[in-house]
């Protein structure tokens, strides 16, 4: 397929992607997005807007995605089953592509009981799967689901979501692999802090070949405090992070500095793991860091590259 994105075409070229998230404000702030997308700007290759995560009423994705766009960033525009059926899924995928927006990320999205409405009611009328799949029957086959054709496709680059630590890692790998065959064309991973356990689930990932169909971007958070990470430790399924490292920012004089030290030996890692094609930051509201996290990994500059 030919590259429309930024994105997709630095991953196509193969340069090391690098994405990072910015949550949109729980408030109409437009001032606060743009200034979230300057600390992006010539810094990462696209910027993930999530959709209401962990079921928090926020900015649309969309909106946001449009408005960052705007400062000159390139979005991942996020895209979750639990608040909409499949006729809004369908209509917003047409109203992002109809803005300008290139490339989504496919999601299921946060249970509502996670977030402070929980007696709200969910859809899940699709899950992330069938998600991906009706994305690229819209894109390649100009067809909505009820079969109806479509005379202006979408053309949007489509990301999943991938999850190293899960567990069992068996039925989670199949999944991957149904999102691969449904059409996900990159992947975004749960955070990484077990570095070790990172490189055994790539070893996976390329016994069973998806490696090479797939490009696949390693979450990193930026680590800030002993306490982020204990709180991460005990609340957030799916993330893993060893002792050890607990112990060292524990015991750190200059707990930001050897945070970010820390941050840059897991990135300065996974860059050598076989199958990596980049790194995907989610800073949680702290955007302003991005720009030092990149320089002092070495990914800066960013490729420039043409988009065809």
């Amino acid at each position: 397929m030919t590259a429309l994105s930024h994105l997709q075409s630095v991953l196509e070229q193969g340069h090391f992607a690098v994405t990072a998230e910015i949550g949109p404000p729980m408030s109409a702030n437009v001032n606060l997005i743009r200034q979230k997308a300057g600390y992006y700007n010539g810094y990462v290759d696209a910027a993930n807007i999530t959709d209401n995560q962990s079921a928090v009423v926020c900015m649309s994705s969309i909106a946001t995605a449009a408005i960052v766009q705007q400062e000159g960033v390139e979005t991942v525009f996020q895209m979750t089953c639990r608040d909409r059926n499949r006729i809004a899924l369908q209509s917003d995928i047409l109203g992002a592509a109809g803005l300008g927006l290139k490339n989504l990320l496919c999601l299921s999205g946060d249970h509502q009981s996670f977030g402070n409405d929980p007696q709200a009611k969910n859809v899940y009328d699709l899950d992330s799967i069938q998600l991906i799949h009706t994305v690229k029957g819209m894109r390649d086959d100009k067809r909505f689901i009820n079969g109806k054709e479509i005379k202006t496709e979408p053309q949007v680059f489509i990301g999943a979501a991938a999850h190293p630590f899960a567990q069992p890692t068996e039925l989670y790998l199949i999944s991957m692999g149904k999102k691969i065959a449904a059409g996900a064309q990159f992947f975004q991973t749960q955070a990484i802090f077990d570095v070790e356990g990172f490189g055994n689930w790539m070893k996976a990932v390329r016994g069973m070949g998806y490696h090479k169909q797939t490009y696949i971007l390693a979450g990193i958070i930026p680590i800030k405090t002993a306490r982020s990470l204990k709180i991460m430790n005990d609340t957030v399924a799916g993330i893993r992070i060893p002792p050890d490292l607990i112990k060292r920012m524990d015991s750190a004089d200059n707990q930001e500095e050897e945070g970010m030290r820390i941050t840059l030996e897991i990135i300065e890692a996974v860059r050598k793991i076989d199958g990596v094609a980049g790194i995907h930051l989610m800073p949680v509201s702290s955007e302003q860091i991005t720009p030092a996290v990149v320089e002092r990994a070495g990914l800066y500059p960013r490729p420039q590259v043409e988009v065809q």
